[in-house]
């Protein structure tokens, strides 16, 4: 009874527990789905929020930078208004710009009057040619002053210019040296060309004209965004030009940005006109957008911060989450229903069957919380039972043809090699050899004692090898002058296994039916290489060699066949047998000009052989 109690806890429990982990290992997938669908989905989003922040910054300081340049051309054109007045040309000419009051009083005149119509010019600097300086300004009187130009540092490139206009930070000549980087009403930019006379293109002095910061903010102001963009002007030397800010408050974040990633900056502006940096204050992520290219060489830089576009994505970004968690929750709810009766029973019998094809013929234990699987259940394992004791039969009936196979290639073999040696043997003792004749049967004994192995089918590469060297070591007695020997073998090969007594036929072929009927001497070459995870042994010699028609008589050779293809017809039966009716062997030949015989060797041989 208590046993029967067990039976039915087990009967009943186990398939609750499999019901219970199956749907867990579903839900553990499901939640990985979604987190991975959410984090995917985000990215996605944020990445094309991203892109069209970029792409909508660049565009906005490409049109701040054309504002900018139309402005610094209108500016030009006030230039070549300046010093095309006829006025300022005669008293520049005259090398000194005190010579005549009456004509100063027209050009300040003039100047006052310009700077009132164009309110971006802040002031104007004229410099002659003999020290003096001229300037009029919106903020103060007109002033004659002593002042060598030749000693300003933008003196000689406004010179090699030969009056085309140089753009300057800060080199406004009534502000000191020291006090100019620190002036409390902001920067001065100032445009530098060279004065020309108008008849013969001679320099009559130089023109500066002074444009303060607000001008270039007014320029493009109509184009910053209200709730984030923050704009800097850099010029070629990376100094600040206009820093201004949308968002006043977050005025000192932004130079901080600037500040920390200077140096990176700088790189990109010498490897692009244009692109994109991502930058961290805190939390806080931010997008340095910055446009490099122009005629002055300035760099034109936005700065706005992440919390601009990751709103815009959230909703999208919520909604394809919960439809996920939902179709999620309804796959999860309906592997219950199916993985409590049908998937486990089924898994089972599968798990099984997917071994037997490697030979592993595992029975089932029967169900029994349903008669078509209990049935199932049983007539399988009754196949697998007699499928295994069927395959145990058949292999063994196999090994014992194969090894009587083997066997007899092996006893043909071994006499054919005796009579000839112990022949030669006999004519060396007639003709009083001794020497010769210990050699030789030295030399036998040692292809004998490797030949027999122990009793094993199955020896090394390197062991094989060194048979064939004392075969030819007989023969070499008996045909001095008739062929050389030479061996090339990787010592890494040496360890693989092989069947015993391959090569041997097959160096003696190469003796006999390549060789001797040449006439002259010959060479006979052995080589065993490692490739692809195989052994590759090639015996080659330089004989009479066969055409392709003798070639395949002798592949198609039967046991009763000629004497003359038994060695490579019975090595290749013998790597048939041993290898599984493998195809090892290939045979290249061309009469007059010798054969190779090659032979592939896997890596590794059948156990089973190696007794």
């Amino acid at each position: 009874m208590i046993e029967r109690i067990k039976s039915n806890h087990f009967i009943y429990g186990k398939p609750k527990k499999l019901a219970f982990k199956i749907p867990f290992a579903y839900f553990l997938v499901i939640l990985f789905t979604v987190g991975l669908s959410y984090l995917v989905l985000t990215q996605i989003s944020t990445n094309s929020a991203q892109k069209k922040i970029n792409e909508a910054s660049l565009q906005t300081i490409t049109s701040i930078r054309t504002n900018v340049d139309l402005m610094i051309e209108n500016v030009n054109n006030y230039s070549k208004m300046i010093f095309s007045d006829q006025n300022l040309q005669n008293l520049l000419r005259q090398g000194d710009v005190y010579s005549n009051l009456q004509t100063q009083s027209k050009v300040s005149a003039y100047l006052y009057n310009l700077m009132q119509a164009v309110p971006i010019v802040d002031s104007v600097y004229i410099y002659d040619n003999s020290g003096h300086r001229f300037s009029v300004g919106t903020q103060e009187l007109p002033t004659f002053m002593e002042a060598n130009i030749e000693e300003a540092p933008w003196y000689e490139q406004a010179v090699r210019n030969r009056g085309r206009y140089i753009l300057k930070l800060n080199q406004n000549p009534s502000i000191s040296e020291g006090a100019a980087e620190n002036r409390a009403d902001g920067n001065t930019v100032s445009f530098i060309r060279l004065i020309r006379d108008i008849d013969n293109t001679s320099p009559l002095g130089v023109l500066v004209m002074n444009i303060k910061d607000e001008a270039f903010v007014q320029a493009y102001s109509n184009l910053l965004d209200q709730n984030s963009l923050d704009i800097t002007i850099l010029d070629e030397n990376n100094q600040t030009i206009v820093a201004d800010s949308a968002d006043e408050p977050n005025g000192a974040v932004y130079q901080e940005i600037l500040t920390d990633n200077k140096v990176k900056l700088e790189q990109l502006f010498q490897q692009s006109d244009s692109g994109f940096l991502s930058a961290n204050i805190g939390s806080q992520k931010y997008t340095v957008t910055y446009l490099a290219s122009g005629e002055s060489d300035w760099k034109f830089v936005s700065i706005s911060p992440h919390d601009t576009f990751q709103e815009r994505n959230k909703s999208l970004v919520l909604l394809a989450l919960v439809l996920l968690i939902v179709n999620g929750a309804i796959f999860f709810v309906s592997s219950f229903v199916i993985s409590r009766s049908i998937i486990k029973p089924i898994q089972k019998l599968l798990r099984s069957m997917n071994k037997a094809p490697s030979g592993n013929f595992m029975k089932v234990i029967a169900e029994q919380n349903s008669y078509e699987f209990e049935q199932l259940y049983n007539g399988y394992n009754h196949m697998i039972e007699q499928i295994d004791q069927l395959l145990k039969r058949m292999i063994e009936e196999q090994k014992t043809i194969r090894k009587a196979e083997l066997n007899t290639l092996q006893s043909q073999i071994k006499p054919h090699f005796l009579y000839n040696t112990l022949d030669s043997i006999n004519s060396l003792a007639l003709s009083g050899l001794n020497d010769q004749v210990c050699y030789l049967i030295e030399a036998l004994g040692s292809y004998y004692r490797m030949s027999v192995s122990k009793g094993k089918d199955v020896i090394t590469v390197g062991e094989e090898i060194e048979m064939v060297r004392n075969y030819l070591k007989i023969q070499k007695v008996r045909y001095h002058d008739v062929f050389e020997a030479q061996f090339e073998v990787d010592e890494d090969c040496c360890q693989t296994p092989i069947p015993k007594l391959v090569l041997q036929p097959l160096v003696e072929n190469s003796l006999y039916h390549g060789i001797r009927p040449k006439g002259t001497k010959g060479i006979i070459r052995i080589s065993a290489k490692t490739t692809d995870g195989s052994v590759r042994i090639t015996i080659s010699d330089d004989g009479v060699g066969m055409s392709q028609e003798e070639i395949e008589q002798i592949l198609q050779t039967e046991r009763r066949g000629q004497i003359k293809s038994f060695g490579l017809w019975g090595t290749m039966e013998r790597l048939r047998i041993f290898y599984g009716d493998k195809d090892c062997i290939t045979v290249d030949s061309e009469p007059g000009k010798g054969t190779t015989i090659t032979l592939i060797i896997p890596n590794g041989a059948d156990a089973s052989w190696d007794n």
